[in-house]
């Protein structure tokens, strides 16, 4: 599970932002939404609000590139445009079978190096205090190294910058190298990282093809998500049933001429009072939306999966994501974690639902970006466990709201602005 993502320097972020997922055990509200394993704490989801073009899919893209860093592929990584540092600084902070790591590195966007990585395990003692253990510094900006495994330290230096370094070195030759590299591509290959505006069909279309537990238990997401659905399946062409137009006119054969890919999605129907129709012609935009999140979602509680969802709310009914959240927040979710960017404040509810901690804002001003947690606002400051936060939201007391003078814009358009009347008068 992530604990914590850290960056600095990254898209709009020019100053060091951090999100946590660690849960204060303080306050016991809410047990279930906290993963507890080892004396660690970690929260199973964590909503991030925001106005548009503040940040929070910048965000999202953060963790996109960790997860393409650590499995050795392009990061996509660009740094701030308003700074002339090429350098981008990410981190994360996790757990895996019981066991706390992390992991920092900075990637020069211009030489398209990377000049500093460091693994460390992060050991707890009885007493709930933490000591970090140094696996591998590599610091080529100050030339300064350190490595477990003695042996590397003298490649170090020499080594090519263009990859991580556990994969220009033959890894099986040292242990705790090795061992690093295991957990890296471990926990990235957890990660599921998916943009709802813009989500593939071809996950859940490939968990449907196996007529397996997993794929009866998407049919039941997506049927309880539409109430007017029978079934969902992935059916042969010859059961697929398209109500004729007018005329005995014959299909043009070429209309049979299609990517694999299309045939694929075409198979997959939906059934409405007896009629098997295509899913991607007949559903609506929404049903459409739940069923290619639905793999994700039930393989990623299934199977301890991290799912990072951008616009959870898109196209989707507020019952809907709210259900979604309540099933990884959910006792019976033991590993699997949900981070997820939203509009929609009806999940925003410390009353029913989260713990404060599992709240957070993306607010961007003149004089930057910021990502703070309601965790940050006090008691004094008027936030409590009780308050109304969807209401202090609306009046701008948490920040990272859109400009409320928009109405002014439309007024505007109308003649209606007071200034104008004035000027008239």
């Amino acid at each position: 599970m992530i604990i914590e993502i850290r960056a600095k320097n990254c898209y709009v972020f020019e100053n060091e932002i951090a999100l946590s997922m660690n849960a204060d055990m303080r306050n016991k509200k809410f047990g279930t939404n906290v993963h507890t394993e080892n004396s660690f704490n970690v929260l199973k989801t964590v909503g991030i609000y925001g106005p548009n073009n503040a940040g929070k899919t910048c965000l999202i893209k953060c963790i996109r590139a960790v997860k393409r860093t650590l499995l050795n592929k392009k990061n996509g990584l660009m740094s701030n445009i308003f700074t002339e540092n090429s350098v981008c600084e990410l981190g994360i902070t996790f757990m895996l079978s019981g066991r706390k790591f992390s992991y920092d590195f900075k990637y020069d966007t211009e030489k398209e190096e990377y000049v500093y990585e460091s693994f460390s395990e992060i050991l707890k003692d009885q007493y709930n205090n933490e000591k970090e253990v140094c696996w591998l510094k590599k610091d080529g900006i100050n030339e300064i190294y350190e490595c477990v495994d003695k042996d590397v330290l003298s490649m170090i230096p020499v080594v090519s910058k263009s990859n991580l370094l556990c994969y220009v070195i033959d890894t099986r030759k040292f242990d705790r190298i090795g061992e690093m590299k295991q957990l890296l591509v471990e926990i990235a290959e957890k990660i599921d990282v998916i943009n709802m505006n813009n989500i593939p069909m071809e996950h859940t279309i490939e968990l449907m093809k196996n007529k397996n537990q997993l794929q009866q238990k998407i049919v039941k997401f997506i049927k309880n998500a539409d109430l007017y659905l029978d079934d969902y399946e992935y059916v042969d062409m010859d059961k697929i049933k398209f109500k004729a137009g007018e005329g005995d006119e014959k299909p043009e054969e070429h209309v049979l001429d299609l990517p694999e890919r299309i045939m694929d999605q075409i198979r997959l129907v939906s059934t409405y009072k007896g009629v098997t129709v295509p899913s991607m012609i007949f559903d609506s935009t929404g049903t459409k939306k739940i069923s290619a999140i639905a793999g994700y979602v039930i393989e990623a509680l299934e199977q301890g999966r991290i799912l990072i969802v951008d616009e959870l709310d898109s196209s989707i009914h507020f019952k809907l994501t709210r259900a979604i959240v309540a099933l990884f927040n959910n006792e019976l979710n033991t590993d699997a974690q949900m981070i997820f960017s939203v509009h929609d404040i009806n999940l925003m509810d410390c009353k029913r639902m989260f713990r404060k901690e599992q709240i957070w804002f993306v607010h961007k001003d003149e004089e930057g970006v910021y990502v703070y947690s309601l965790a940050d606002f006090t008691a004094q400051q008027g936030v409590r466990d009780t308050t109304d936060i969807m209401e202090k939201y609306r009046k701008g007391a948490l920040g990272a709201l859109p400009d409320p003078e928009l109405i002014n814009s439309l007024l505007s358009i109308n003649g209606n602005v007071k200034g104008d009347e004035a000027d008239d008068e």
